[in-house]
């Protein structure tokens, strides 16, 4: 993988390059892993001379595409782990999760993208985020004592992935099922789990 410039970007290549970015990670969410750059360059307003100078290569792209949803997400969460109501803030994460990927689903670049610059530690902290988030949801007596980061982050894909059976359903079905599952996450009438979280992801 090409390591990204150090230097700040100029305001003009600095437009150009989240210009690649949406349009490439629309691109890949329409036709799959197999988009043209050719499209994406002409999505983006810009010459494939351009996208080839900030992406020299399509895994160096997807990889950045990557590491953009995982740092959107990363910042919320950070500021999420904020906010005193820690139920309330670990809600607004997964719904804004959720949120993103009905969107734009291009969960099936991640692991295409694994091996980019910066990848593995935004994923890291995601994990981390998640975990601090659950953890003060714990504290405050909002979720059921048995629940870990692991289960959290597991389940953060399921709202969508249910949704996704129904083809014509509506754009907005993941949020019952987000309902569902968060209500089974909270500690009111809550029964055994019957086998131990997985130790790490």
């Amino acid at each position: 993988m090409t390591e990204t410039p150090s230097r700040p970007l100029r305001a003009d290549a600095a437009r150009n390059r989240e210009a690649l970015l949406a349009a490439a990670a629309d691109e890949f969410a329409e036709h799959g892993i197999d988009a043209s750059v050719a499209d994406i360059a002409r999505r983006a307003g810009v010459g494939k001379g351009t996208l080839f100078r900030h992406f020299p290569t399509k895994d160096d792209l997807i990889s950045a595409i990557v590491l953009d949803r995982l740092g959107g997400l990363n910042e919320a969460g950070e500021r999420l782990l904020r906010r005193p109501d820690a139920g309330d803030a670990l809600l607004e994460f997964l719904t804004l999760a959720a949120h993103r990927r009905q969107q734009r689903d291009i969960s099936f670049l991640h692991n295409v993208g694994e091996t980019g610059t910066g990848v593995a530690a935004a994923r890291t902290r995601l994990f981390e985020i998640v975990q601090v988030l659950v953890d003060r949801a714990r504290e405050q007596g909002v979720i059921r004592a048995d629940v870990t980061g692991a289960d959290v982050v597991l389940l953060m894909c399921a709202p969508n992935h249910v949704a996704e059976y129904l083809p014509d359903g509506a754009p907005d079905l993941w949020r019952r099922y987000l309902a569902i599952i968060f209500d089974g996450l909270r500690p009111d009438g809550a029964h055994p789990l019957p086998h131990p979280a997985p130790d790490v992801l």
